[in-house]
């Protein structure tokens, strides 16, 4: 699973680039995403893209509806025959009241459940690891204090750290509950990502820039991430990283059946333990 997502959880969806790679943990316990008032009520539809390094084509897409006190992330990448064409590679229901996500893989009919415990153990060792690292943009990324970093400007963010800017321009959303909800989502997710596909940049930085986006009402419209690997000390340039995010206040036609099609793969997909999911498919010889 993906960053819908700061940084937004789509970026937490790409395949590694080497020091580029944001997939880590972050300190997020799923009581607190216990629905309030009328939330299960609340509907909500945000549609992302990923670019990397000013390409006009995604890299990967996904779409994320909010119904009934859920949130449904479906996760598509390009085929690799290309022609605008892509695949449903994941499914990922966040279930808050039950502290718990089931993340679904439809190609090979296998599902995961995974438990807030699990998470939050997750969360306190490697956020001890790093900050304990070398490395001077892993130890900064494991937080806990970013206010030095940070510069607001109307709806804009920036957050600059030792070989890394972080740029967030946001939206106001319609209400205060839903810019709550999405902001619990987008921690969700990267932690979700950070257990599935460890390594790379830890994401309390993320998580920091969602509080503050959230506190001012708003949800991420655009996150780029500008990374400078260690090779840009001889002239390398710093790779970029942009997700885009289109937010709907309701369902349009055709996502209440796709929820019913991602609940019929969860009730039918196999039931599996992490590292069972988590193997590689066999290739095909």
């Amino acid at each position: 699973m993906g960053q819908s997502g700061i940084f937004l959880a789509m970026f937490d969806r790409l395949p590694c680039y080497a020091t580029a790679c944001l997939l880590a943990a972050a300190l997020f316990s799923f009581a607190a995403a216990t629905s309030r008032g009328d939330e299960s009520e609340a509907m909500l539809r945000v549609e992302s893209e990923v670019f990397v390094d000013g390409e006009k084509e995604p890299v990967a897409r996904s779409l994320t509806l909010f119904r009934n006190g859920l949130a449904w992330d479906f996760l598509e990448q390009p085929k690799a025959a290309g022609k605008g064409e892509s695949d449903l590679t994941e499914i990922v229901l966040h279930d808050p009241v039950r502290e718990r996500a089931v993340v679904v893989d439809p190609k090979r009919n296998l599902k995961t459940q995974i438990d807030s415990l699990r998470l939050e153990r997750l969360s306190a060792s490697l956020s001890a690891w790093a900050r304990k690292s070398d490395d001077r943009l892993v130890r900064w990324a494991g937080g806990p204090d970013f206010g030095d970093g940070f510069r607001e400007e109307d709806s804009k963010l920036e957050l600059v750290g030792p070989r890394v800017r972080y740029e967030v321009e946001f939206a106001t959303a319609d209400s205060e509950d839903d810019a709550q909800r999405y902001r619990r989502f987008a921690d969700t997710a990267m932690l979700l990502k950070a257990l599935l596909h460890p390594g790379g940049i830890p994401p309390f930085p993320r998580l920091a820039i969602n509080r503050r986006v959230a506190a001012l009402g708003g949800i991420p419209a655009t996150v780029t991430l500008e990374i400078d690997s260690k090779a840009a000390l001889v002239g390398a340039r710093p790779q970029v990283m942009r997700s885009v995010h289109k937010v709907h206040p309701r369902l349009v036609a055709g996502d209440l059946q796709r929820i019913e099609d991602a609940e019929a793969h969860i009730a039918v997909a196999e039931q599996v333990d992490l590292a069972a999911f988590m193997e590689p498919p066999a290739v095909a010889q």
